[in-house]
Formats: structure tokens, sequence, C-alpha cells
């Protein structure tokens, strides 16, 4: 069905021809100015009068003047058309020119790992780069609120005019005391028996996504230490308290105990004769829909490149993995 609601407002056109004649004094002047008849210009106001359903000019005086609808008329069309000239020189600031700030909100283990880098190659393009980190939720609530331009997420909804694309995946990964037997690893609930199970908090999207996949390996664990950050997960695994399931960002975020942590990725386990499948966590750039031209492409961009051509090598290399096995070809954008 076609939308008629646009048809009862004047034309742009027909605004800067109002405002020439306010502005110049006479129709003679304006349709000099405009570079139109003046018959053009008379035909323009009479348009205007018929759509508006009022008088903008006192035709009985000599020369005519603009009756008080008019003069109310030339300030909201000099305000509307003063507005539209800066949204026209900040959409193209934003897809052609340097930003001057960006605020770009990140999940914890993205700021301490890729965030450097971004930081980096953003500020080529921006005379200044903001970064905050903090989980998920709390990244949506700002970017919802305006106070971020970007957020990198792990999951999460997605509010009604913010976009999300995919950046990349990680799988999950068993963290192990470095001294703990690994020739006899079976499922995750034998292991449980010997070494208790440090889990991240149910309030986290981690700590949701391991549930899940716990559960569909119909994995039981019984739930005894929580922690809601890596830190000291890892710190609980490496003095032989435990072990964790983690991502190899999150675990390189806590490199500090990797002399005293083993890598094992869940193709090790098995449940019913069979390999474990694979458990992945996924990384989004989110921003507000048809804002910032083609910056939220390039910034895509930049960050899937930063993380296949340097950090996904130094990850791998730490933990003693091949990048394949730390790194997940990514799908298709949303």
């Amino acid at each position: 069905m076609k939308d008629n609601s646009f048809e009862r407002y004047p034309e742009w056109e027909l605004l800067v021809s109002w405002v020439a004649i306010i502005a110049s004094g006479s129709i003679s002047q304006a349709a000099t100015r405009l570079g139109i008849t003046q018959a053009g210009v008379s035909h323009r106001i009479s348009a205007l009068e018929a759509i508006l359903g009022v008088t903008l000019l006192d035709r009985a005086t000599r020369p005519a003047r603009p009756t008080n609808a008019g003069h109310r008329l030339y300030e909201y069309a000099t305000e509307l058309l003063q507005n539209a000239d800066d949204m026209l020189t900040g959409v193209r600031n934003v897809a052609h020119s340097k930003r001057s700030t960006i605020r770009l909100g990140c999940v914890d283990s993205f700021a301490a790992t890729i965030g450097p880098i971004i930081i980096k190659a953003l500020a080529a393009t921006s005379n200044q780069v903001r970064l905050w980190a903090g989980s998920t939720a709390l990244l949506q609530g700002q970017l919802e609120a305006r106070e971020l331009d970007f957020a990198v997420t792990t999951g999460g909804t997605v509010a009604p005019g913010v976009q999300r694309q995919q950046l990349f995946s990680e799988p999950y990964l068993a963290v192990l005391p470095k001294k703990f037997p690994t020739d006899r690893l079976t499922t995750l609930t034998a292991l449980s028996r010997n070494l208790q199970f440090i889990r991240y908090s149910a309030r986290s999207i981690i700590g949701q996504e391991i549930e899940y996949g716990l559960q569909m390996h119909s994995e039981n664990i019984e739930r005894t230490c929580e922690s809601d950050t890596s830190d000291p997960m890892m710190s609980l695994v490496a003095a032989g308290i435990g072990f964790a399931l983690s991502t190899p960002l999150c675990i390189w975020q806590t490199r500090q105990y990797l002399p005293d942590l083993q890598i094992v990725p869940l193709s090790a386990f098995s449940g019913d004769g069979r390999p474990y499948a694979r458990m992945t966590r996924s990384y989004y750039l989110c921003f507000r829909e048809s804002a910032f031209g083609n910056l939220p492409s390039s910034i895509h961009d930049l960050i899937r490149i930063g993380y296949a051509s340097q950090v996904a090598k130094d990850v791998a290399a730490a933990l003693g993995l091949t990048v394949e096995q730390i790194c997940i070809q990514r799908e298709s954008r949303r």
C-alpha cells in the first residue's frame, strides 16, 4: 500500500523559495537569487499556500508583505534548512573524513588481547579512540543508550535498530593442572571425580554457553566452584585445585598462569565411544544501523585481519596448539 503521509509536507524547493523571498525582501530579488523567473517564484508561493491552507503574502499591499503565518513559516523553514545542511555535512564527514572520536566497547577477553592492535590501527583514522571493557549485557545497554559507537560482544539479543556482524569464532578447551595425567581421559564427568570442575558463573554468557554444551554431551557435573572472570579461575586450576572449560582468548588473557597449565582440546574426550562435538564461542561487532558510513565495514575487516594475522598465531603458539585448533572459520554476517 502506498504511503501518502509525506504528500502533505512542502518540498524543499518551496521552502527555499520562501526563505529567499523574506531574506531578499521581494519576489523579483528572490527570483534573481534562485535563478528562476518571477512567475516561477509566484507559482511556488501559491503551491505552498495550497499545501498549508494559509495565506502567506498579503497581496493587498504594494509590495506584498508576509502575513503572520508567513513570518512563522520563515522561522520554521530557516531552522529546517539549517538542520538539513548540518545533516548533509555530518553524513559526508562520517563517510569520507576522519572521525574525531570512536567509542569502542569490548568484552574483557577481547579488550585485553586484540584491543591494543585495534587501538593502534584506529588511531590512524581517528583523533581519539576510547576503549571500554565489560560484559556483553553491559556493552549492549551502553550501545542502546548511545554511550558507545561500537561494541564487540559474544552473544545476547540484538535490540531494534542495532546491527550485528560476526567476527570470528573459537572453540572451548579443557584447562587442567600442568602435572595432571591425561593418558586416561574419557568424559568430563569422569574427570570431575578426580578434579573439581571450576565453572564460569551462570550469570555470564560464557557460563551459559558451557552449561548448554555440557547438557548436549549429557554431562551432569556437580556445581561446586564458580567464578565470574577468567583470572581467579585460572589461578585455581594452576594451583591444582580443579579443571575448567574456557576459550583461547580467555586463557591468553590470563597467560601469567600458563606455565602451570595444560590445554587439551575437547576432542580428546569421548562419550559413547565418540569424540566430543566442538563447543564454540563467537564474537560479534555491534553498531546502530544507518550510522557511520563505511566505518563499520572497515572496523569489521580490521578486527578479522588483526586476529587471523597476528593474535591467533601468538595464542596458538603459547597454548601449544595449532592455529586450526583455536581458530574457526567464521560464519556469514548476520
